[in-house]
Parts: C-alpha cells; sequence; structure tokens
C-alpha cells in the first residue's frame, strides 16, 4: 500500500508526496505554508478520490506525466514516467490505495536516522 510523506521544501513550505508501495514517488503536491493545511488537503483527497482527474502530458524529453486536479482545482503534478504505460500504472496505484494510505510525517527538523558517525560514537561510550 502506498503513503503520503510531509516533508519541507528548502524554502521551509510543506508539501507531501504519494508513495507506491515500492516508495517511489508517484506525486508531489503544492506548496502550503503551515503543515496541517497538508494533513487538510490529504484527508480531502482520500475522501474524494472520486472526483481527481488525470491530465496526462507528454512532456518536450518526450517523458510522460500527469496534473492532478481534484474538482477543478490543481491538487499536485505527478513525477516523469518514460511510457505511457508506466504513467497509467501509476495512476491505478493512486485510484486503488490512495483512499487507505497512511501519512507520514518527516517535516521536522529532527535526523529520523541516526548516521553511522553518532553510532560509533555511542558505542566507545558504551566500553
Amino acid at each position: 500500500m502506498g503513503a503520503f510523506v510531509i516533508s519541507r521544501r528548502f524554502n521551509d513550505e510543506y508539501k507531501f508526496t504519494f508513495t507506491s508501495r515500492r516508495g517511489k514517488v508517484i506525486f508531489t503536491s503544492l506548496s502550503y505554508e503551515l503543515r496541517f493545511e497538508c494533513e487538510e488537503d490529504i484527508e480531502k483527497f482520500k475522501a474524494n478520490i472520486d472526483l481527481a482527474k488525470f491530465l496526462k502530458f507528454k512532456g518536450s524529453g518526450g517523458k510522460y506525466f500527469f496534473k492532478l486536479m481534484l474538482g477543478e482545482v490543481h491538487f499536485a503534478t505527478s513525477r516523469k514516467y518514460s511510457t505511457e504505460l508506466l504513467l497509467q500504472k501509476g495512476i491505478k496505484e493512486i485510484v486503488t490505495y490512495s483512499s487507505r494510505s497512511e501519512i507520514l510525517d518527516f517535516s521536522s527538523n529532527e535526523l529520523i536516522f541516526e548516521d553511522e558517525e553518532s553510532e560509533e560514537e555511542v558505542e566507545e561510550e558504551v566500553e
């Protein structure tokens, strides 16, 4: 099952991505000033997936992508796909799994995973 992942952009605004069951980003949202706005829009999307429209495009480099519309509002933009079939699989993943996907919040500035150096320091202190 996919997941919605909330994180921060370099300008400190918030965004979320929808990732596939294999961990690949399928789409990225627009920017939000506040984190709770991400959560609200995710919940609104999950409850109204039947209103979603997928506008498909082919870029100048030959890659395929879609703009995700919720009603008449631009909601998110997909990653680039090398074939139209892969683009269609990405859309199917959204339709199939997004309504029951969990929300993961990685927007805090705290380290989620310790780096190896910190682990080595801890081991030295223990000995």
